[in-house]
């Protein structure tokens, strides 16, 4: 088992002017190995279900799909009651929510509705892209390249402004509000593990102690991820974001 002795999460706080951090712990981790005992047992990620479903099997982790990232917040709620968060990176097998994961940072009904609109535009380009001869018509296909282009950029930015951020101090913010880098928002922001425990924690009003996130699977096409191992927050997608939900983390909730 190989495990790094950098994890942690962490985030620059505009507000405070300095970076808060959530530490791992020795328990945090335990329960990771344990999470993965019970992957490697059912082969499946929907492990809180009586009746798991067979599209939530873990074999795809370890094809051409590749790993993803996972992770445990540890806290404790306003009766004192130990509580264990568990999120997955992004989507699974096409669906935002699994039974017994936390959910995402938007609404999904109106997710869906604003992105299966754009998706038809852009699939109805990617056809005609497919028809023509590109070499012959050169300045069409250029086009609709760019047509396709500009309308996955504006659905970005549309589906970017569902986001609803909480944190402990009983704020909220878009992701447009919240992240702190003047660079524009890349693609997945909001969408790791540790911007989603957070998040689930706050509405939760649940004061974590810990957090830990891990990689399952099949290591990624960089070769910066691989099977077991343990990760901090990433800095270029959770860190502009992460000192706004950490920020009151302290506080009583």
């Amino acid at each position: 088992m190989h495990t790094s002795n950098q994890s942690s999460c962490s985030g620059y706080c505009t507000k405070c002017k300095t970076t808060h951090t959530l530490p791992e712990s020795n328990l945090v981790q335990a329960k990771a190995f344990e999470l993965m005992d019970n992957f490697e047992k059912t082969g499946s990620i929907d492990i809180f279900s009586n009746k798991p479903d067979i599209k939530f099997s873990t074999t795809p982790l370890f094809g051409e799909p590749r790993g993803k990232m996972f992770g445990i917040l540890h806290g404790i709620d306003t009766n004192n009651n130990e509580i264990f968060l568990f999120a997955f990176s992004g989507q699974y097998a096409t669906e935002w929510r699994v039974n017994g994961w936390v959910s995402p940072l938007f609404d999904l009904d109106l997710f869906a509705i604003i992105n299966e609109k754009s998706e038809k535009k852009i699939k109805k380009i990617s056809a005609h892209l497919s028809r023509i001869n590109t070499t012959q018509h050169v300045r069409l296909a250029t086009i609709l390249k760019t047509k396709r282009k500009k309308i996955s950029q504006q659905l970005m930015v549309v589906l970017h402004s569902l986001y609803r951020l909480h944190n402990f101090n009983g704020e909220r913010k878009t992701l447009h509000q919240a992240f702190n880098e003047p660079k524009g928002i890349p693609t997945g922001t909001g969408d790791c593990c540790a911007p989603k425990l957070l998040n689930a924690a706050a509405q939760q009003a649940i004061k974590p102690i810990a957090l830990t996130e891990f990689y399952w699977g099949r290591s990624n096409k960089s070769e910066t991820k691989s099977h077991k191992v343990f990760y901090p927050s990433c800095t270029e997608k959770c860190f502009p974001i992460l000192g706004f939900l950490l920020c009151g983390i302290d506080s009583k909730i």
